[in-house]
């Protein structure tokens, strides 16, 4: 099982050119991916509070990838209120999955309301679960799944209020090296490219795979390629030996 991660230039409220941009990513994979790996959009990548034109694109890459496509999100009105939501397609189209961001940060409180569905699905037998962005930095969220991950997906639209995305980007990078020690999975992050156009914030391109079975500290973190796109292999094999490894050393927390 494969694992594609976003890291493209977008902009805000143009959700014209953001489509445009992630479909030509989602192209440049064509025939390096199958039905069971994972594409991983971005947060917030369209700014259409649609959910059938948001269905649609996503059943639309999912198409063009050929594999599940976990939708970033996007905002719109759920039950009488405006939520941070996304969805998860497999390679056929079909709805498997939703999720939503359950503590949203800094201004978008303004905007949206927390939400309440949790993002969890398996493939072949593979746990995955789905936190929006800052969701990603309360561990007690990930404390309420109900079973253990094997990787952990994060769409984000990383912001900064620094001159440079140094600082942030280190931050995530250290983060998801700690969350993948810790919990012993696999952590992809999808994010805005560091050039994106978000007024007044800056992006910072955090998106990358964090690999607890490296042994070679600089793989710990993966980043995401310049072209805005990589496939990372996901060797479950060598994940279980490391939490067996852990398990038997009492360094493990299941």
């Amino acid at each position: 099982m494969r694992l594609v991660l976003l890291n493209p230039t977008l902009r805000a409220h143009d959700t014209r050119h953001n489509l445009s941009v992630i479909e030509s990513l989602a192209e440049g994979v064509v025939g390096g991916t199958r039905p069971d790996d994972v594409l991983l959009l971005p947060e917030q990548f369209t700014f259409d509070d649609n959910k059938e034109a948001y269905a649609g694109f996503l059943g639309k890459i999912a198409n063009i990838a050929g594999c599940t496509i976990v939708g970033g999100s996007h905002h719109r009105e759920v039950e009488g209120k405006r939520i941070n939501t996304g969805i998860v397609f497999d390679a056929g189209g079909n709805e498997i999955a939703t999720y939503s961001k359950l503590r949203p940060y800094f201004s978008e409180r303004n905007i949206v309301s927390p939400g309440e569905k949790f993002g969890e699905f398996s493939i072949n037998g593979k746990n995955f679960l789905v936190v929006i962005c800052a969701d990603f930095w309360y561990s007690d969220i990930l404390l309420r799944a109900s079973v253990l991950p094997d990787v952990i997906l994060v769409p984000s639209l990383s912001v900064s209020r620094k001159p440079g995305a140094e600082y942030s980007r280190s931050l995530w990078h250290h983060l998801a090296i700690a969350r993948a020690y810790e919990f012993g999975v696999f952590v992809g992050i999808s994010d805005w490219g560091e050039d994106s156009v978000l007024p007044p914030h800056r992006t910072c391109g955090v998106g990358g795979l964090a690999d607890p079975t490296s042994l070679d500290p600089p793989l710990f973190f993966q980043p995401v390629s310049e072209a805005g796109v990589s496939i990372f292999n996901l060797d479950f094999q060598a994940l279980e030996e490391f939490r067996a490894d852990r398990r038997l050393r009492g360094f493990f927390w299941k």
